[in-house]
């Protein structure tokens, strides 16, 4: 089984920056698409952003153009850089795959933007 660590999450003022790093257990993301999910307090999870086994990129309306999702095949990681953070983009970010796995989530990372 599969199980996949993030990090990289904190408190960021708005119009800042940070890079969220997903790390799988083992070598998956060539074979598998791969998604970014936030969910915050009191709404349901959503996709933020998937990468095709491809390399094929898609994100929600909310975060093009300031999202960037990528991943480094030899790190068995994927990343979620995020620019311009709004205080709406505060929530709890998680990986998986795409379609996601149920037993793939994990803790997640926290992402407070303060205005």
């Amino acid at each position: 089984q599969v199980q996949l660590v993030e990090s990289g999450g904190g408190l960021v003022q708005a119009g800042g920056s940070l890079r969220l790093s997903c790390t799988a257990s083992r070598r998956v993301f060539s074979i598998i698409g791969m998604g970014w999910y936030r969910q915050a307090p009191g709404k349901q999870r959503e996709l933020v952003a998937d990468i095709t086994s491809g390399g094929g990129t898609n994100y929600a309306d909310s975060v093009k153009g300031r999202f960037t999702i990528s991943r480094d095949g030899a790190k068995n990681t994927v990343y979620l850089q995020m620019y311009s953070l709004k205080p709406e983009d505060t929530a709890v970010y998680y990986c998986n795959t795409r379609p996601p796995g149920a037993a793939l989530w994990g803790q997640g990372t926290q992402v407070t933007v303060s205005s």
